[in-house]
């Protein structure tokens, strides 16, 4: 699953210490510190090594790291907000889907041409942001030539001059007009460019090879330059134009380069699950693949050069950042060279009563603070009282301990089993000032939790 991050920070990355790289993932994050301190130093050690000379830096490899961890204690939310933080090329894969390829997984190979579709999104952002301004002042131009009647011939008892200005003055009136928005409504003509012939993914022997073949590139004369007409509105035909000369102004080749070495020096890949394909071979069924998944994700952790269609791309430089439960098996299982590719391991502590009150209302998006401002939508005044909030994270609390521990993903089932009357009563509501105490949170989970038959169906 590949996840675009486009937020960015107002600190730049290269000034931020390990100490200030921790302090902005506690804004999102509750606890964890040691795995926010391995993460810290990884990406500060990342900053440190573009300031060496060429020679050594391509020496110094990433420290990869191992989280291990039960599930819902923070181990993706920290890699996402990392990667967020450095404005990095970030890739998320369970290496579950590695397993069968050929048959239900996918080649070892994807996560990295993932990572460079994703490093080129970023760049073409970017580039597209720096020529905004000049695409739309283009579209306007053409727009207005569009708009306008073509000048008329200058008589030869007429003052060229005049007639040129006469014309211009008539096109600032119209572009006026255009950006006051009383054009909205004029229909004009636009000529659409047809879109590229579709591309194809070719299956061959046992795995899926993501190759793509263009046949516009390929026939550059059967495809390139057909058009046709269609009649729009004026907002539309502005869009579409300032899409075109957006694309116009912004140089691929150069695009692709970028993204590459962005994706080579940057790119964060977070393998997930990878306890699930820990275990040696001589089982049967589904515990057999394991070791092989193994070996073929070594390659590309250790380095090596993938083919993608921007280019060639080296991974001796990517920061593999992998997570797992290891509930019923251990780090030590999975084979020697792989352990080997991962030297820091951080162990995440399990969350109880304290971290779930945290977690209900430090944090930025806090899940209180969500809900408070869905409700807002309606017109609901939501008010939480502390009780209500050490009531909330009580109950979370119980049933992680008396059924599976889910950590902090809990808190959702028991946020939203609370708040369901008011969420599907809440638009007919009279009286728009709702307030959620310890009464209330015992009368709606209450019988629940005491049921434990019922509880672990609900929560």
């Amino acid at each position: 699953m590949a996840i675009y991050l486009p937020e960015t920070t107002q600190t730049s990355t290269e000034a931020l210490t390990p100490r200030q790289i921790v302090a902005e993932l506690d804004k999102y994050v509750i606890g964890q510190a040691r795995a926010k301190r391995a993460v810290a130093i990884a990406l500060r050690n990342r900053t440190r090594r573009q300031k060496l000379s060429p020679e050594l830096a391509e020496e110094i490899a990433p420290k990869n790291i191992l989280m291990i961890g039960p599930t819902g204690v923070g181990k993706t939310e920290i890699a996402r907000r990392l990667a967020r933080l450095a404005q990095s090329p970030f890739v998320k894969v369970e290496a579950s889907k590695f397993t069968e390829v050929g048959y239900v997984g996918r080649d070892v190979e994807s996560m990295v041409r993932d990572l460079t579709e994703l490093g080129v999104d970023m760049v073409r952002e970017e580039r597209l942001e720096e020529v905004r301004v000049k695409a739309a002042q283009n579209a306007e131009e053409r727009l207005l030539d569009i708009l306008l009647p073509p000048p008329r011939p200058i008589a030869p008892d007429e003052d060229a001059g005049d007639a040129r200005e006469q014309q211009q003055q008539t096109r600032e009136r119209f572009r006026e007009q255009l950006r006051a928005g009383r054009l909205d409504n004029r229909v004009v003509d636009i000529d659409v460019r047809e879109k590229s012939f579709p591309s194809f993914e070719i299956v061959s022997g046992s795995s899926v090879e993501e190759v793509d073949i263009n046949l516009k590139d390929m026939l550059p004369g059967l495809f390139q330059g057909k058009t046709k007409k269609r009649r729009v509105k004026v907002p539309e035909a502005l869009e579409y134009l300032t899409q075109e000369e957006e694309q116009k102004l912004i140089d691929m080749d150069s695009i692709a380069r970028t993204a590459v070495e962005r994706v080579e020096q940057a790119g964060i890949i977070f393998i997930d699950e990878i306890d699930k394909i820990a275990g040696r071979e001589g089982g049967h069924g589904p515990d057999v693949s394991r070791e092989g998944v193994q070996r073929d994700i070594l390659p590309i952790i250790e380095g090596t050069t993938v083919n993608t269609k921007y280019g060639m791309v080296r991974t001796d430089h990517i920061l593999f950042i992998a997570a797992g439960a290891f509930h019923v098996s251990k780090p030590s299982d999975l084979i020697p060279e792989l352990q080997g590719r991962f030297p820091i391991r951080v162990e995440l502590e399990a969350l109880g009563k304290d971290e779930f009150v945290r977690i209900l209302t430090e944090p930025r998006s806090a899940l209180v603070k969500q809900y408070i401002a869905l409700m807002d939508t309606e017109g609901i005044n939501l008010v939480f009282t502390v009780d209500a909030i050490d009531r909330i994270a009580d109950f979370a609390t119980i049933v992680n301990d008396r059924t599976e521990n889910i950590g902090a993903r809990r808190l959702h089932t028991v946020m939203e089993k609370l708040l369901d009357e008011i969420s599907f009563e809440g638009p007919d509501l009279a009286d728009k000032h709702v307030t959620i105490d310890g009464d209330y949170v015992s009368r709606m989970l209450a019988d629940i939790v005491k049921n434990e038959d019922l509880s672990r169906y609900i929560l």
